[in-house]
């Protein structure tokens, strides 16, 4: 950490990953988006160890559900979005395929939060727009914020990129996150890696620096079963 004119400079994963200055970020793990990505199980496999490991560090953590309006509720932009991804033809055809007390709209089963975390419904792609998420982060003193979930190329890179123009450094778990289409995120993440606000880095080097954490701080707990 290198400090300039009285302001703490935080550059390195070693520097950020620690429960005073970073966050986890569960995006969308839901009932009726896992499913949907071929390799949506390893995903959750691999969430469940991020969200282990995370937990017994002592990382604060929030999870996103995306939701959908029922159809009295949705406007002309809605309704295109609808259009566009059911490849429906006319307004009349579309669903609303997340609403709020549906199967589909819940977290999976194997993520439940415990009672220290929160979750946020949104319906915008980024976990920022419309959610008290900015607010928690800042309130808390948190500079960055760990990425993983479901789908890197839909939602988590508009997050990465609102979180770096709010000032919060993201870090992306790349092999814990999914996606619907592998080509359009990797591209994503390429663009991420050229811009350079965002840490791309894996599951064993995060949750190898979560263990040192661990044992520094003295926060160890039992896992959740």
């Amino acid at each position: 950490m290198t400090k300039h004119n009285g302001i703490e400079i935080f550059s390195t994963l070693q520097e950020l990953v620690h429960p005073h200055r970073t966050a986890l970020l569960v995006y969308d793990m839901q009932v009726g988006i896992v499913p949907q990505i071929p390799d949506g199980p390893a995903i959750l496999g691999k969430v469940q160890t991020l969200l282990q490991a995370t937990r017994r560090a002592g990382i604060r953590t929030i999870f996103t559900r995306h939701m959908s309006l029922p159809l009295e509720l949705m406007g002309g932009f809605q309704y295109r979005m609808a259009m566009a991804w059911q490849r429906k033809q006319s307004p009349a055809e579309v669903s609303s395929p997340f609403l709020r007390d549906s199967p589909g709209f819940q977290l999976v089963p194997e993520l439940q939060p415990l009672p220290s975390e929160a979750i946020f419904d949104k319906l915008a792609m980024s976990a920022f727009e419309g959610t008290p998420l900015q607010f928690t982060l800042r309130d808390c003193g948190i500079r960055s914020l760990i990425l993983a979930g479901i789908a890197l190329e839909i939602g988590i890179e508009p997050t990465c990129r609102q979180a770096a123009d709010l000032g919060i450094i993201p870090i992306l778990v790349r092999d814990a996150c999914g996606a619907g289409n592998s080509e359009a995120a990797d591209q994503c993440v390429s663009t991420l890696a050229h811009m350079g606000d965002t840490i791309v880095t894996d599951l064993k080097t995060i949750s190898e620096l979560l263990a040192t954490t661990e044992r520094s701080e003295g926060t160890h707990k039992d896992p959740v079963k």
